[in-house]
């Protein structure tokens, strides 16, 4: 099923048309990115509205739609209200998640429609991901894979953190990257208590951890990864730390199947942290979803009891954060399936220490 016949099915109950104004929405609908827009979705027709600079880019690539162009004195609100007479719409549904208050309300000035929130409708269908989806995904995390490989080679004493951001980064482009699903995470030594850490001037040393925490957009979906290596050498409890994260994981990823729900799964690996002395060390959920967005709903964490979807991907994350000591934190992503999940992060997991 095409993603519009999705959207199209959510029509006729409260809301006769829907109004996507958010590029996630607009990109999961048409199945292609086009930088700027709006679209009004309707039984009658689909419209999608676009000024110059993306006007051919959207007239040779979205077949199910009438493109039509936003210039000098024909605004994006006067197009919507014409799509609202000619199909004759009398409610949209919009996107409240996205929408600021003072869109919103420019809207309701100006649109000859009631406008209905209907963000939970229109996200929901990107819970379960289509084959074609996942494919994109496992094309994603092949990248940060390899560029995972290549930035341990990398890696030296004495070089900062922003440093290693740089190479990181250059190394997701290099090994196919068409974007980033978010600023990189580089934490080493102490800083890598801090699970999100933004990458500073201090320098890497012989015996540090050091977190990395990447991802890439291929093709309009993200990945997402994080592994923790060592430099020199590692402390008993250094190694005992990694290792209880690690099995952590692995708990949690054994636990991930269709119709478990994201706290038991989340409870699976948190269990194992807790009996380890280091349950108050583990403070965020065990995973999120991800897809066009680096995270997305359903989530692996203690307040989701509803049961997992087979075909979600989502994240598996746990981690053990020590304040002015050090972190570990293990990221892959998997596919959640009827029988359990796929691993798609083909990184090893076990303990690297680099010369």
């Amino acid at each position: 099923m095409k993603n519009l016949e999705k959207y199209l099915s959510l029509l006729g109950k409260s809301y006769d048309g829907l109004l996507l104004t958010s590029a996630v929405s607009r990109m999961y609908c048409a199945e292609f990115n086009v930088d700027e827009g709006v679209s009004v979705i309707s039984k009658k027709g689909c419209r999608f509205f676009t000024d110059s600079r993306y006007i051919e880019v959207a007239q040779k690539n979205l077949p199910d739609f009438e493109v039509i162009m936003i210039e000098r004195g024909y605004s994006y609100s006067q197009a919507i209200n014409d799509t609202i007479r000619d199909f004759g719409l009398q409610t949209l549904g919009y996107e409240d998640g996205y929408l600021t208050v003072a869109e919103l309300r420019s809207y309701e000035e100006k649109l000859n429609c009631k406008l209905v929130p209907a963000q939970e409708d229109i996200s929901g269908f990107r819970a379960v991901k289509e084959p074609w989806e996942i494919e994109r995904m496992i094309q994603a995390q092949e990248i940060t894979d390899r560029a995972f490989t290549e930035v341990c080679t990398r890696i030296r004493e004495g070089m900062s953190e922003k440093e290693l951001a740089a190479e990181l980064i250059y190394c997701l482009y290099k090994n196919g990257a068409e974007g980033l699903s978010f600023a990189p995470i580089v934490a080493s030594g102490p800083n890598g208590s801090m699970p999100h850490a933004v990458p500073g001037e201090r320098k890497i040393q012989r015996g540090d951890f050091i977190t990395m925490d990447f991802g890439v957009i291929f093709r309009g979906y993200c990945s997402d990864m994080t592994r923790t290596v060592a430099l020199g050498s590692v402390t008993e409890k250094m190694r005992e730390v990694y290792e209880t994260v690690l099995k952590a994981q692995l708990a949690g990823i054994a636990a991930t199947k269709a119709g478990v729900t994201g706290a038991e799964i989340d409870g699976a690996a948190r269990k194992v942290i807790a009996d380890s002395g280091y349950g108050s060390c583990f403070g965020h959920g065990y995973g999120h979803s991800l897809g066009l967005e680096i995270h997305e709903s359903p989530n692996c964490n203690p307040s989701n009891d509803k049961p997992m979807p087979a075909g979600a991907v989502c994240s598996a994350e746990p981690g053990i954060y020590l304040p002015d000591e050090f972190g570990v934190r293990i990221e892959d992503v998997v596919i959640v399936t009827e029988e359990g999940c796929i691993d798609i992060t083909k990184s090893p997991k076990e303990l690297i220490i680099l010369p």
